[in-house]
């Protein structure tokens, strides 16, 4: 299997199975949100057509950031800590954010899209052996510099092609390793010290691998992305 790794600025040059990668926090966040309920969520690039989207949909909200904080009429921001104290049943969000929405955005030539975090690895995983592709292609979000998706790349590309583990080491020593690069990484000094935009928990939550056993195929529909989850046995 070939894999490419691309960034925000030539991701347009995707095509086949892209896998859009953003751990802290856009897509993490989008999983914790689907736990708590939301019925789908639609993807944009910019935040007033983020409000108009919000206002033409029944019984929608806006989620994201701009710089790391909720714009002026966004009901949440982008932090999975908080996003896991409401109940959003029912909820349709509009997303708007600085790299997980904008890779979705700027992949008009990608066949299939995932929205990719280690929270839903295995469930992305899944979903893209039912597709038995001979190439996946990574968009690295924050850029190569982003070393928390560069490491879900990392574990992703590991487990696609069967990597044996390390003989001196376990699959749990493994794992902390990645979780350790989450927590290392250059946007988690943000989280440091806490901040109400910037929990310390959503290190914890953005680097639990496989916590939901689902993937978030994007789709388009009437020109806009719409993801909602999908568990394996769902995939035709």
């Amino acid at each position: 299997m070939k894999f490419n790794r691309l960034t925000l600025d030539n991701c347009h040059t995707a095509t086949g199975i892209v896998l859009i990668i953003d751990v802290l926090r856009a897509f993490s966040t989008a999983a914790y949100a689907f736990s708590r309920g939301a019925k789908q969520i639609h993807l944009v690039s910019g935040v007033q057509e983020a409000l108009d989207l919000k206002a033409q949909l029944p019984n929608a909200k806006a989620m994201g950031e701009v710089g790391g904080l909720p714009p002026e009429g966004f009901d949440f921001g982008n932090s999975p800590t908080r996003i896991l104290e409401h109940d959003l049943t029912g909820i349709t969000l509009v997303q708007r954010t600085g790299a997980g929405t904008q890779g979705a955005v700027r992949c008009v030539n990608a066949e299939v899209m995932l929205a990719t975090s280690f929270v839903v690895a295995q469930g992305t995983m899944d979903y893209v052996h039912k597709l038995n592709p001979n190439e996946i292609t990574f968009v690295i979000t924050g850029g190569f510099g982003n070393d928390e998706d560069v490491a879900c790349a990392d574990f992703l590309e590991n487990q696609f092609t069967g990597a044996a583990l390390s003989p001196m080491k376990g699959q749990e020593t493994e794992a902390q390793e990645y979780i350790r690069r989450v927590y290392a990484s250059r946007d988690a000094l943000e989280h440091m010290p806490d901040h109400p935009q910037f929990p310390k928990a959503d290190l914890d939550y953005c680097s639990r691998i496989n916590a939901f056993n689902f993937a978030l195929p994007i789709m388009r529909k009437n020109g806009q992305l719409i993801m909602r989850p999908v568990k394996v046995r769902d995939v035709v």
